[in-house]
C-alpha cells in the first residue's frame, strides 16, 4: 500500500515499523503503516476516508500480544497522549481515556477516594484493551466496573456503547472488528484513600510474588478453563501437570516462576513462542483432556 493511497493526517504515520519493540515480548515483526493519531479528530478523518478493504487493528502497551515474524497489514493505530488522560466525572466514576494505562486509572481512583478499581492496577495494559478484552484480576472485571464506552468505528463514526452493548464474557467482548475504544467511563464506590493503596500494594506484592514481571512475557497465555471441564483447576496447574513447567522451544520458554506464562529468554522469535504454546496446548489436552484456549492474542502473517 502507497503512502499515496492513505489519507492525509495530521498525527504520525509510519511505513513498516518495526512493532518488536512496542510489545512486551519484544518479538515479531512491522505494521505495513502505524498510525499515531494527533486527537480524536484526526483518528475519525482517517479511518472514514481510508479503504475499507485495508484491515485495522489497535495497539496498546502490548502486554497481552504475539506479533507474528511476518508482520501485520494493513494499519496498526497507537494511541498517545492526547488519549491518555483520566479524570473525576462524578463522586464514584472516572473518564478515562483509551490510551491510559492501568496504573493511572487506578491511581487517579485512589487520590479522589474512589474504590473498586484496584485491580486495574495488577492489569499490564490500556484501557482500550480492558474494555476489548473484558480484563480481570483478582476477582474482578471490567463488566463489573464499566459504565460504558466511546468508539471510533471503522467507518470513522463515534459511538457511545453501553456495558450491555458489549455482551461480555471472560476475557471477550462484541467489539466490533476494526473498532477502536477512545474512552470509557469507569465506577466504583466511596472509599478510603488509604484503604485503597493498601489495597494496590497487596496486589503490586502478590504479583511480583508469583508472576515473572523482569521476564519479556505476554501475561497470561491461557485462558482459565470452566471448572466443570477442568475439575477446579486453573490453567497453570494443568501446564504444570503436563510436565511443562520450564519447557522451551528455541529461545521461548514456560516460566518456572508462573507455568501459565511464557517467557523471550533473549532471542526468541513470534514463531518459537507461538509454537511453544500450541505444544503446551497439545501435553495438556493429551494429560488432562482439556483443551486451553489462548488468552493471548496473536496477529499477523507467519
Amino acid at each position: 500500500m502507497m503512502a499515496l493511497d492513505l489519507p492525509r493526517v495530521a498525527g504520525k504515520l509510519t511505513p513498516d515499523a518495526p512493532l518488536a519493540p512496542l510489545v512486551w515480548f519484544k518479538s515479531g515483526g512491522a505494521a505495513e503503516w502505524l498510525f499515531e493519531p494527533k486527537d480524536l479528530a484526526d483518528l475519525q478523518a482517517f479511518l472514514h476516508d481510508l479503504d475499507p478493504a485495508t484491515p485495522v487493528m489497535a495497539l496498546g502497551l502490548g502486554s497481552n500480544l504475539i506479533v507474528r515474524d511476518g508482520g501485520v497489514p494493513g494499519v496498526v493505530v497507537r494511541l498517545g497522549k492526547a488519549f491518555a488522560q483520566v479524570e473525576r466525572a462524578d463522586d464514584t466514576t472516572l473518564s478515562c481515556g483509551g490510551g491510559a494505562s492501568g496504573i493511572l486509572v487506578s491511581s487517579t481512583a485512589r487520590d479522589a477516594g474512589i474504590a473498586g478499581l484496584e485491580f486495574l492496577r495488577s492489569i499490564p495494559g490500556t484501557v482500550g484493551g480492558f474494555v476489548r478484552m473484558n480484563g480481570g484480576a483478582y476477582g474482578s472485571e471490567v463488566k463489573d466496573v464499566l459504565v460504558d464506552c466511546d468508539v471510533v468505528l471503522r467507518s470513522g463514526d463515534l459511538v457511545t456503547l453501553p456495558v450491555a452493548a458489549l455482551h461480555f464474557t471472560y476475557r471477550h467482548s462484541d467489539l466490533p472488528e476494526g473498532a477502536i475504544v477512545v474512552a470509557a467511563r469507569f465506577r466504583g464506590c466511596a472509599g478510603d484513600p488509604a484503604a485503597i493503596q493498601s489495597e494496590m500494594d497487596r496486589i503490586s506484592a502478590s504479583r511480583e510474588a508469583s508472576q515473572p514481571l523482569r521476564s519479556k512475557t505476554g501475561g497470561s497465555t491461557f485462558k482459565n478453563p470452566r471448572p466443570e471441564i477442568s475439575g477446579g483447576k486453573k490453567a497453570w496447574e494443568l501446564v504444570d501437570a503436563a510436565g511443562c513447567r520450564g519447557q522451551m522451544q528455541g529461545g521461548a520458554q514456560v516460566s518456572e516462576k508462573h507455568t501459565n506464562f511464557l517467557i523471550n529468554t533473549g532471542h526468541a522469535t513470534s514463531a518459537d513462542i507461538e509454537a511453544l504454546g500450541e505444544e503446551v496446548r497439545r501435553r495438556v489436552k493429551e494429560k488432562s483432556g482439556v483443551e486451553l484456549e489462548w488468552e493471548i492474542q496473536r496477529v499477523g502473517r507467519q
